[in-house]
């Protein structure tokens, strides 16, 4: 008995310190970097918002958007990131320990408030997860971090600049540790994660970044509505298929007629312009916030969620800067919104499933669409959103936004395939 405490005891020695040091040290490094990328994730929203009530009062300033589109290469140009890979930099930055810099959140920020500014079409979670990520792996660098410290400080920028922009501190934490490694989720980052996020929203809530909240009908839940509810989940789980592959192929089909950077954005632009006027409306301009939250009280037309996509594809494709989050919020929230009525549903119900199974989808993370439901939509929600986004991300395949994003075990069966999204 003597020797089984004394055991006990020399466990507890070393085991007590090594916990207790490694909790005070990520709570300190998460205090840092959700407060530095909380101030500068709501400096960025506050220019977002700016930009948007600048388009409404001038909307012709959309025919800068070609010029606009110069600028940002000449400034990616001058900080030496002509090879930028946007969002996927921040996957290679966790996965393989590569350092992003201030250069890059430099970037991001400029490019984005010009491409919203001149009517583009990105939205700015992706955005965020940049501007973060490279904040928190600056702060790796300046504090002489160890590679996998730097990895866990990289993922704190990302849950922070994701939480302060949205107002989804569990969804920012969790998805973080999810949208690296599909199978697997980083549970050695719940603590920094999660305290960053946290401190990210309450500095952005300070600002006046309000979290975004919709109204969804739900009277009763009964098998007839769990069964019309899945009947979308699985058209949006091929619709995110279709999503990833029309954004992926937009910018390959750019740089393969048009080489050239500047004139490839140029020629971009004017396209976005040119399509803006002959739909007459400049819902599909910008992030598309108001339409999204449109599309929770009133049935959406057929036609938004293919425009939106069509907008997003010549916007991102062409070399504009953004994020591609509220995009698919918006294609989401509007088909199904559309969809939900010609099955006897609610608009709300629909926008709701159509919004978390198309992220669920495009993301490959069922577990922050969870939270995201929870978050956007309220508890009540959490029936409905658990089986509908378990259904869209079986139904997704192996598509992906994130290039670099890696699957890592199979969504069919419990086998270990490890490989990036979209190879087969």
């Amino acid at each position: 008995m003597k020797n089984y405490f004394l055991q006990l005891f020399n466990s507890m020695k070393k085991w007590i310190p090594q916990m207790f040091g490694g909790f005070i040290k990520w709570i300190i490094l998460s205090l840092i970097t959700g407060t530095a990328v909380g101030f500068i994730s709501s400096a960025f929203h506050i220019g977002l918002e700016k930009c948007a009530d600048i388009r409404k009062e001038q909307p012709y300033i959309i025919l800068l958007l070609p010029v606009a589109g110069l600028l940002i290469v000449s400034i990616y140009k001058l900080l030496k990131l002509t090879h930028d890979k946007g969002t996927n930099m921040v996957l290679i930055a966790v996965r393989d320990g590569s350092g992003m810099t201030w250069k890059n959140t430099l970037s991001i920020f400029t490019g984005s408030i010009l491409t919203h500014l001149t009517g583009g079409s990105a939205g700015r979670e992706g955005a965020a997860l940049q501007i973060g990520g490279s904040i928190g792996s600056q702060l790796g660098i300046w504090f002489k971090l160890n590679e996998q410290d730097h990895r866990l400080i990289t993922m704190c920028g990302m849950s922070a600049g994701f939480s302060a922009l949205f107002g989804t501190p569990a969804a920012a934490a969790f998805f973080s540790m999810e949208v690296i490694s599909v199978g697997i989720m980083h549970y050695s980052a719940i603590i920094p994660c999660s305290a960053a996020a946290l401190i990210g929203f309450k500095i952005s809530s300070y600002f006046g970044v309000s979290p975004s909240v919709m109204n969804v009908k739900i009277d009763s839940l009964n098998w007839e509505i769990y069964l019309k509810a899945s009947f979308i989940a699985i058209l949006c789980g091929l619709l995110s298929i279709v999503f990833c592959f029309v954004l992926k192929n937009s910018a390959r089909i750019y740089r393969y007629f048009i080489r050239n950077p500047y004139l490839r954005i140029f020629i971009g632009g004017l396209l976005v312009v040119v399509l803006t006027f002959i739909c007459g409306t400049y819902d599909y301009n910008g992030a598309g916030s108001e339409v999204i939250a449109q599309a929770f009280e009133t049935r959406a037309p057929f036609q938004q969620f293919i425009l939106k996509l069509l907008f997003t594809a010549l916007t991102l494709g062409a070399g504009f800067k953004g994020g591609e989050i509220l995009p698919v919020f918006f294609v989401g929230s509007t088909f199904g919104s559309f969809i939900a009525p010609l099955l006897g549903l609610d608009c709300s119900l629909g926008a709701a499933i159509g919004l978390s199974c198309l992220f669920c989808g495009v993301t490959n993370c069922p577990v922050t669409a969870l939270f995201l439901c929870i978050e956007l939509f309220g508890v009540k929600t959490l029936p409905i959103c658990l089986i509908t986004c378990a259904i869209a991300y079986m139904f997704s395949g192996y598509a992906g936004l994130y290039s670099e994003q890696k699957i890592l075990y199979s969504k069919l069966e419990p086998k270990f395939i490890d490989k990036k999204v979209g190879k087969k």
